[in-house]
């Protein structure tokens, strides 16, 4: 477990000095360098494009996961395979986009025009995104996670910066501030090549006949079916923005980025320890070890809760002063309820633990057909009933349903199949926790003016009451009591 702990770590910490760079990007540059039609703009090609994504990636990305354990000695004629499909579904997917653009012509003319003039930029960015998402696959197969989430998390958030920077400056116009988005996500791509290749993990062979009897239609056939999964994950997270965009326009989709670029903060941990534990779940199911995959199961769903829901409490408490330093906060702060339906979905997909990684590795990796098809049903029927009723609200709301009911599916089915439960009374000591926590901050600091003490406070306030009552409470008593030991044997 110590080199999946290590990369863990690695991992997170990329993914919050990222969460710093684009908190500061999001809550500050762009709302200082754009007005808010351009952020509308800025967002929504950058959503269309990573919505794209999953389809031209064809599920790839999952299937180097799963079947690498089984290839390992063809394994670069593996990577040039993968490649090789990844390229097939972007070809694929543009056709589509062609053949389709007078439809989003029409979708976006009324409300948000300015959209159609960057549909090339979009194009360019599903394309160096997709092959970066076989890049850094492969790379999770050998655990080599924390490098790619450097490149993912903080080297492509600090080119979006100099790239604004250089527009405030006024040494880009916004046509080519737009394209040169496209840029960063060519020079992400290219430093994960270097990377790759500097540890002899890049190599392109077309020897594909050493596979073994059947693999390449299991393969494909694997790919296809978690396609649909994984577009289940990027249509929550994507779907609302362009759909606010559609239906009310860019300021409203400028205001709902800005909230939800504050909510996305908490599921950090979860997406760093989803990247280690993928290739440890596969590895499991390939032995045949049930047992480790159902104690894992319960293992992360506490340790993700007990760090995220302390975050979404420390993002809460302090909404109304985070929102007091945008610039334009006037603007802005209407979407802080945004930030808390979104905060609510992200803690639903963590509560829920990996049930999404353990369905995807298993013999039942069919039903994402099945839970992706009920899900995008019920994003896109709520997104289209709540938008017209309660604006940005409505489609914070929509994408929390559709989370929650997405997970609780994936939950029952992983249940009944696999007998596996991610539950256990610490879960419900955590849940009891927060909200002690909350109800006491918000008594104490009612009142107080709003700013950076007020952050302090009711941020130092909330670690207190939480972490102590965590001990108190004996809540991941195990994990607690082996780095206690190792906190001792390393001061001996």
């Amino acid at each position: 477990m110590k080199p999946i702990a290590r990369q863990s770590i690695l991992t997170t910490l990329s993914s919050y000095l990222g969460v710093v760079i684009g908190y500061f990007n999001v809550l500050w540059l762009l709302p200082y360098a754009l007005d808010p039609e351009q952020i509308g703009i800025f967002r929504t090609i950058q959503d269309m494009a990573l919505l794209f994504v999953p389809f031209a990636q064809l599920g790839v990305g999952n299937g180097i996961t799963r079947f690498y354990p089984k290839v390992k000695s063809s394994q670069f004629s593996f990577f040039t395979l993968s490649l090789m499909m990844a390229l097939i579904g972007f070809v694929i997917v543009a056709g589509l986009f062609f053949f389709f653009k007078e439809t989003l012509v029409s979708a976006f003319a009324t409300n948000s025009p300015e959209v159609i003039d960057f549909f090339g930029v979009v194009l360019f960015i599903t394309l160096f995104s997709v092959l970066n998402t076989i890049l850094d696959a492969f790379c999770r197969s050998f655990l080599k996670v924390a490098v790619p989430a450097f490149f993912r998390e903080v080297v492509l958030r600090l080119l979006v910066a100099i790239l604004i920077s250089s527009y405030l400056l006024s040494w880009l116009s916004f046509d080519m501030f737009m394209w040169g988005l496209a840029l960063t996500y060519f020079i992400a791509l290219f430093g994960m090549i270097i990377y790759m290749l500097n540890i002899k993990l890049f190599k392109l062979n077309f020897k594909f006949t050493d596979f073994p009897k059947g693999f390449l239609k299991e393969f494909i056939k694997y790919n296809l079916i978690t396609l649909l999964g994984t577009t289940g994950a990027i249509l929550i997270m994507k779907i609302d923005s362009l759909m606010v965009s559609s239906m009310i326009g860019l300021d409203a989709n400028a205001i709902y980025t800005i909230a939800f670029s504050i909510a996305v903060v908490i599921e950090m941990p979860r997406r760093a320890i989803s990247q280690v534990i993928m290739p440890v779940v596969a590895e499991h199911f390939e032995k045949g070890e049930l047992k480790e995959i159902n104690k894992l199961y319960k293992q992360v769903a506490v340790h993700q809760l007990l760090i995220c829901l302390l975050l979404f409490l420390g993002i809460w408490s302090s909404i109304d002063s985070l929102y007091h330093f945008v610039p334009n906060s006037e603007i802005y702060e209407v979407g802080k309820w945004v930030v808390f339906w979104i905060g609510l979905g992200k803690l639903s997909d963590v509560i829920f633990s990996i049930n999404g990684e353990i369905i995807v590795f298993s013999k039942y990796y069919l039903f994402n057909i099945t839970a992706t098809l009920i899900m995008s049903i019920a994003v896109i029927f709520l997104n289209l009933f709540l938008i017209p009723i309660m604006g940005i609200e409505g489609a914070a709301l929509a994408s929390f349903l559709a989370m929650f009911l997405f997970n609780f599916i994936k939950y029952i089915f992983v249940k009944g199949r696999l007998n596996f439960d991610p539950f256990s009374a610490d879960i419900f000591k955590i849940i009891f926790l927060g909200l002690m926590t909350f109800a006491i901050q918000f008594y104490i600091f009612q009142n107080w003016e709003l700013g950076i003490l007020n952050i302090s406070l009711r941020s130092l306030t909330v670690i207190i009451i939480y972490v102590g009552g965590a001990f108190l409470l004996n809540i991941a008593k195990d994990s607690r009591d082996r780095l206690f030991k190792k906190l001792k044997r390393t001061g001996s």
